[in-house]
């Protein structure tokens, strides 16, 4: 039985039913006289007609599911409001739940969704008041009599009948449209729009969430089964303010019914990433974990493809800002696993949640180097980099519309090489460990990485420098005994100076392989951390240095990438970070000046050469 259909329905008609309206003004004048006293012997009436009561209501209920409109129905019965509110304030006939329930029913069945005229508006203003006062009203003196035989506290009965009726709403919502295509018949989807309405002042109430979570969670069988706009307006607030707690699968269906929810809830992500710059990388993840995002993504392609156009246009914004760039990475991360944990029939292929990006790479960037051997990463990266860089030619040769066309392609191939940033590191983890003499694929991947956009075609020159880096690098590590050799260091620090005459190479990129260097190589732990001291404090980078050393171990911890020496590796990570760590520390002002004076002056030297055109398109 729906919410508003009797267990049998009568046949439609536009006259009420001869008990119906010859018992209305019976039952109106024993409401009026149950208000006005509250004598033994007026308690002794109520008692006496309750049951009369309850199959005279299931009547009017009958006939108001099948009456065409509200105002009808006020028209053919003209004492109904006056009957349902009075009844609906005598406590004595709402103690009863199948009463109670029976009331609120017919209430909900003579609220119009549409409302055509001012009857019926005015009858949606008194229903809606008279259910809010129905659950948090503490002056009715009725009740409050009551209250008083009862030897209940006042906020304790209010919460029993919050309760009850959160139970009655709750078991009702959950059945199934029952208009049957008869378009003359009230559909019971008709209360689901009223019930949300309702609870529109009840939102921070812990009580109605059992209820808030079924409406949400209602399958939308039927377009009358709406929610109302001012319920989800309602709920983000309280969401978003943390006096609403809701279930996980509720706290979904939130975000798919409301989006401005879901771009407050990726908009309060971005904002803890941005405001947290030093957080360790197992603190973010579990932050994103615990956001529920990823989860949601993974099951709901409609929500990824939100969530993933904020991350475009944040990144879009945030000229190479680190900790964007971070947080989408470790974002995708959790993404993919929470794809893989799904069952294999609710997998949605994965070019639907990628509908923008180069199809051709698509698969190999989303595949994670743990689902193949160590000894294939080589090639599957050369095949990258020469996939990525045979795209980006094409599309910047262009001009013109199709170069704008070109530049957004280049800028969705890029956008998916940072959600899978896995491979940059492994690049630069193989960087960092052989003495390659075919290198030349490997550092345009990372160049690219670093600088997607070649504004004033400045990528070769930049892949020149990038050469320069690993071959100062490759010496330092390779030294065959220390001190490590000072011109290599020197060299290194001029690259990560700005320069007039040539755009600088991001820092990022330089420390990048220096870490990995100074991680993955033999030479020993004291060599390592002087290079990697000496370096940072000559360039006055040491924040610069400390997010790519985060970058490093977050990948690492993440299994993107690999040793066979993992204890080792760990211990060296350990040790370059306590440097950077006491570096901060000790960092005294005139060299935190100096150093603001050095990035602002490299950010400003690279502002001059890279904004030939506007953001990264």
């Amino acid at each position: 039985m729906s919410l508003l259909q009797p267990a049998i329905q009568p046949q439609h008609t536009s006259e009420p039913l001869p008990s119906v309206q010859e018992e209305i003004q019976f039952w109106m004048d024993k409401a009026v006289a149950w208000g006005q006293a509250d004598s033994p012997d007026t308690q002794r009436d109520t008692s006496l007609h309750l049951r009369r009561l309850s199959s005279y209501l299931q009547e009017l209920l009958s006939h108001i599911n099948n009456v065409r409109s509200t105002t009808e129905t006020m028209k053919r019965l003209p004492f109904l409001g006056q009957l349902l509110g009075r009844l609906c304030w005598n406590p004595h006939v709402t103690a009863d739940d199948t009463r109670r329930g029976l009331l609120f029913q017919c209430l909900w069945g003579l609220y119009s969704v549409n409302p055509s005229d001012a009857v019926e508006r005015k009858a949606n203003q008194w229903i809606r008041k008279v259910l809010c006062q129905l659950s948090t009203e503490e002056d009715d003196a009725a009740a409050q009599k009551l209250m008083k035989r009862m030897g209940l506290p006042p906020k304790e009965y209010h919460l029993k009948v919050l309760t009850k009726m959160v139970a009655v709403l709750q078991e009702n919502i959950g059945k199934s449209c029952s208009s049957l295509g008869n378009l003359n018949q009230r559909c019971s989807c008709d209360s689901i729009l009223a019930t949300s309405e309702a609870c529109v002042p009840l939102v921070s109430c812990p009580e109605a969430a059992p209820l808030i979570g079924a409406l949400l969670q209602r399958p939308a069988t039927c377009v009358r089964a709406a929610l109302s706009e001012d319920f989800l307006e309602a709920l983000s607030s309280a969401f978003s303010s943390k006096v609403l707690s809701l279930e996980d699968q509720a706290v979904v269906s939130l975000w798919l019914h409301s989006l401005s929810s879901l771009e407050e809830a990726v908009l309060s992500l971005l904002e803890s990433a941005l405001s947290s710059p030093g957080s360790t990388p197992q603190r973010m993840v579990q932050h994103v974990s615990q956001s529920l995002l990823p989860k949601a993504c993974a099951q709901h392609c409609s929500i990824f493809l939100v969530v993933n156009d904020i991350f475009r246009s944040t990144l879009k914004q945030s000229e190479g800002n680190n900790c964007v760039q971070s947080l989408i990475q470790t974002f995708t991360s959790c993404f993919l696993r929470e794809v893989a944990l799904l069952q294999p029939q609710k997998c949605v292929s994965l070019k639907a949640f990628f509908p923008q990006s180069p199809q051709s790479v698509l698969v190999p960037l989303l595949t994670l180097p743990s689902e193949m051997p160590p000894e294939a990463w080589r090639h599957h990266l050369n095949w990258l980099s020469s996939s990525l860089q045979r795209l980006t030619e094409e599309e910047e040769e262009g001009d013109g519309r199709s170069s704008t066309r070109g530049h957004q392609k280049v800028f969705e191939a890029w956008f998916l090489l940072v959600q899978c940033a896995h491979w940059v590191q492994v690049s630069v983890q193989l960087l960092g460990t052989n003495g390659l003499e075919d290198r030349g694929p490997l550092l345009w991947l990372l160049t690219f990485y670093h600088h997607p956009t070649n504004r004033g075609h400045h990528r070769d020159l930049q892949l020149v420098q990038a050469g320069e880096a690993w071959d100062h690098l490759h010496a330092l590590f390779s030294a065959p005994a220390p001190p490590p050799p000072a011109d290599r260091q020197q060299l290194l620090v001029a690259l990560l100076s700005p320069r007039r005459q040539q755009p600088p190479l991001c820092p990022a990129l330089i420390f990048s392989l220096l870490l990995n260097f100074a991680v993955f190589s033999q030479q020993p732990l004291s060599c390592s951390t002087q290079v990697l001291h000496t370096v940072v404090r000559r360039s006055g980078l040491v924040e610069e240095a400390a997010c790519a050393l985060r970058s490093l171990e977050l990948r690492l911890n993440a299994g993107s990438c690999s040793s066979s020496d993992a204890t080792r590796v760990q211990l060296r990570i350990e040790a370059l970070q306590n440097t950077l760590t006491h570096m901060q520390a000790t960092w005294s002002p005139a060299e935190s000046q100096a150093h603001t004076h050095t990035l602002k002056s490299v950010r400003a030297h690279s502002y001059t050469h890279t904004h030939t055109h506007t953001h990264a398109h």
